[in-house]
Order: structure tokens, then C-alpha cells, then sequence
């Protein structure tokens, strides 16, 4: 069931936000395009593959780690801390944020810039004011310590050489 929710929230959120608002934005009469790309805009195509994949894998880990589902309404019940939550908190996020970067890209459109930034603006609020107090009341100290050694957005050395460090013990 844990399964079937979250291919529901899937299509319902990220479906929504990397494939639904974009169609709308450019079949507005609101679509402003820069510089035309030519074959270059295909190279949009790589970061779609890249934050689709990492969309997928979160949301696995969500499943099978956290017992439960990205939708805020069936959270999981551990919290997810391996895969690509080691580098960064929001993986996820960032996952949409590459498929909307890659589609600026693939259909040269300023209007989808405009949007990708409201969209990771709406983002980083989202997790400051909703997700991160949730989840320190949730999870208490684990949570806290993890807070307090995995970066928010961007993954830094020291994280990456600590998680070498233990992998290779």
C-alpha cells in the first residue's frame, strides 16, 4: 500500500510541479524565449535524467527506509538518513530543481527560469517553516544531529570525506 501511495503522490507533486505547470507555462501567451539554443537545448535532456533519478531514488528510500511516503499526509515512520539523504537533507528538492533546470534548457524558456526560481524559493520556505520543525518534534535528538551534520542544500567536502571515512571502516 506503502507503494501505491506514494506513485499517487508522485504524479500528484513532482508530476505536477516538473511536468503539469510547465506545459501550462509554455502553451501561455505569457512564454518569453531567449537565445535560441539549437542542438545545444538538448543538452537540458541530461539534467531531466539526472533529477529524474534522483527523484526515484528518494523516493525508494522513503519506502523501504522510512516506512512511509513523501506526502507530508503519510510520512515515513523512520527517518531516512542513507542514499543521497547523507549528502544533503533535501535531495528531492533538488531532484525536481535539475528536471526544472533541464527543461529551461531543453525549451529555452525565460518563463520556466522565472518559475524554477519562485519554485525553489517556495522550496526552501516550505522546508525552513514546515518540514525541518516537523521533523525535529518527530524524530527528536536524531533528527537534531542530523540537522546538525548534513547540509541543507549543498553537499560539502567534509560530508563527503566523513561518509568515505565510514564506509571504508
Amino acid at each position: 500500500m506503502i507503494v501505491i501511495k506514494t506513485i499517487i503522490f508522485l504524479i500528484i507533486a513532482p508530476g505536477s510541479v516538473t511536468i503539469l505547470f510547465p506545459y501550462l507555462l509554455l502553451s501561455s501567451k505569457f512564454e518569453l524565449f531567449f537565445s535560441n539554443l539549437g542542438i545545444l537545448r538538448f543538452l537540458g535532456l541530461f539534467p531531466i535524467i539526472i533529477g529524474a533519478t534522483i527523484v526515484i531514488w528518494c523516493f525508494w528510500d522513503f519506502i523501504f527506509t522510512g516506512r512511509g511516503t513523501p506526502a507530508p499526509i503519510d510520512p515515513p515512520k523512520k527517518l531516512v538518513v542513507k542514499g543521497l539523504y547523507r549528502f544533503v537533507r533535501n535531495p528531492m528538492y533538488l531532484g525536481v530543481a535539475f528536471i526544472l533546470f533541464g527543461e529551461v534548457l531543453l525549451f529555452e524558456s525565460m518563463a520556466l527560469l522565472l518559475y524554477v526560481i519562485l519554485v525553489l524559493l517556495v522550496f526552501h520556505l516550505f522546508v525552513i517553516c514546515y518540514e525541518e520543525p516537523v521533523l525535529k518534534r518527530k524524530f527528536g535528538d536524531s533528527y537534531k544531529e542530523y540537522f546538525n551534520s548534513v547540509p541543507r542544500w549543498i553537499p560539502d567536502r567534509k560530508n563527503f570525506q566523513d561518509i568515505l571515512k565510514r564506509s571504508n571502516s
